[in-house]
């Protein structure tokens, strides 16, 4: 396999334990990657594990992203156990969907203390390493939500579109340094929750898919896979939907 990265160095991705989180691991350790998994379940981290085929180091670290000292530890962990880091993938995100009208406060907040305080934290924690070392890639996961909206999700959806405009903030001020940052959108992507919809719900869903299947996970990980890569090294602020074309 060509070797497509700029540097070697470590790459933190959260929410690793399923679904996107869980085939961006298993494609950034084939490419050589030393990997920090980040999730709440040990258990599940651990089980990810075993299935990497690289030959780089992995940390499993579990932890809510949304608690700084969890952060705090996670970085001098890395730095003091696996390469320098060179890459951050903000992939955590959590729904609790229901309408406007009966959307509590806690379930708006605890979507936003994850989906995008999270990503927040985790940003300005890889921040200064990167700065000092003058290279970085940072790749965020939002949504084609946080592009369109959706019913029922006003708090998934206001997330989301945070993340968007947190990249581009973010590439703007560390560009400087040789940091880029990007977002990608899915649009519906197979997982284990969307195997668990009923078939009409699905057969609607394709209809709006001009490519006419869901995306895979594979299809995620292998854009994140180039957006850390050299190849591009002067991308930034940019945000890559992936959908089959259904928003244009």
């Amino acid at each position: 396999m060509t070797d497509s990265r700029e540097t070697h160095g470590t790459v933190i991705v959260t929410g690793a334990s399923r679904g996107i989180g869980a085939e961006i691991v298993r494609r950034l350790s084939r490419e050589g990657y030393d990997l920090a998994l980040v999730a709440r379940s040990a258990e599940k981290l651990e089980e990810v594990a075993t299935t990497l085929e690289g030959s780089g180091s992995v940390l499993v670290f579990p932890a809510d992203i949304s608690d700084p000292a969890a952060i705090e530890e996670l970085i001098q962990r890395c730095e003091a156990e696996l390469s320098p880091i060179y890459g951050l993938v903000n992939n955590a995100g959590i729904t609790r969907d229901t309408l406007l009208m009966r959307m509590s406060l806690e379930a708006w907040q605890e979507v936003l203390d994850v989906n995008l305080t999270g990503t927040f934290l985790l940003t300005k924690a890889v921040a200064r390493p990167m700065m000092r070392r003058r290279i970085g890639r940072i790749v965020n996961i939002s949504s084609v939500v946080g592009l369109t909206g959706n019913a029922g999700q006003a708090n998934y959806a206001a997330s989301k579109a945070g993340v968007i405009a947190f990249t581009k903030s973010v590439a703007r001020e560390l560009g400087g340094r040789n940091i880029t940052a990007n977002a990608i959108a899915p649009g519906f992507i197979s997982t284990d929750m969307t195997a668990n919809l009923p078939e009409q719900v699905k057969a609607d869903m394709l209809k709006s898919i001009p490519l006419k299947r869901f995306g895979a996970g594979e299809d995620v990980a292998g854009a994140v896979a180039f957006l850390l890569s050299k190849d591009a090294a002067f991308i930034t602020g940019q945000t890559l939907v992936i959908d089959g074309g259904m928003v244009t």
